[in-house]
Formats: C-alpha cells, sequence, structure tokens
C-alpha cells in the first residue's frame, strides 16, 4: 500500500490535507485552505517540494522534542510533522514525506 493524502474539512470549515505513510500513520498535516483548490495546490506543492531536502527545516521545541516543516521555494510553509522524541526519528519522518509524497493517492473526504 502507498501513501496517501487525506482532503478534510477541520471544524471551522476550512480545507486540510494530511499525508498518510502505507502504514497509516500520519506524517505531515497542512494549514487550513478557504478553498479546496488552493489545499490540492498544497499537495502538489508537497510532492514536488518533497524532493529537495533543502525544502525541509528541522526544529528543536523547547520541551527538547523534534518537529520538521516543508516549506516551498518561496518560504511559505506547506506542512508540518508531528513531534518526534529523537532526532533521528525525525529525520526518517523526513525521509518518509520524500518517499511517500510523489505518488500518494489522493482521498477526499469533502
Amino acid at each position: 500500500m502507498a501513501g496517501k493524502f487525506e482532503i478534510y474539512k477541520d471544524k471551522r470549515g476550512e480545507f486540510r490535507f494530511r499525508l498518510k505513510a502505507s502504514n497509516g500513520q500520519n506524517i505531515m498535516s497542512s494549514e487550513g485552505y478557504s478553498k479546496k483548490a488552493s489545499c490540492m495546490n498544497g499537495v502538489e506543492s508537497v510532492r514536488k517540494n518533497s524532493q529537495d531536502p533543502d525544502r525541509f527545516e528541522k526544529k528543536t521545541t523547547a520541551s527538547g522534542k523534534f518537529t520538521f516543516r516543508l516549506c516551498s521555494t518561496n518560504g511559505q510553509c506547506i506542512g508540518t510533522s508531528q513531534s518526534y522524541s529523537s532526532e533521528s526519528g525525525c529525520r526518517n519522518g523526513m525521509k518518509s514525506v520524500a518517499k511517500n509524497a510523489p505518488g500518494a493517492s489522493i482521498d477526499d473526504q469533502t
């Protein structure tokens, strides 16, 4: 089973996507979009930008956990990860996005 993008509406009525790995685990989530077309553009941006390691930004939280963001060429954040307890886990999450995003199917739940 390949990865997939789930498109859904949040409680505020905004469109969002989350990228899930082949094992069903959430790898990355998006910001809210007012229009579905903008959300779909975000998915395509993840597919493209995930193939450039320089587009990933790793961060350390105040509590010592690790997260990453994927940013477009203009610097806008496209998606953010969960928190990882180790730096190696965070790196593996970035690799998972790069592996799963290009061929991920789209599961439109709206």
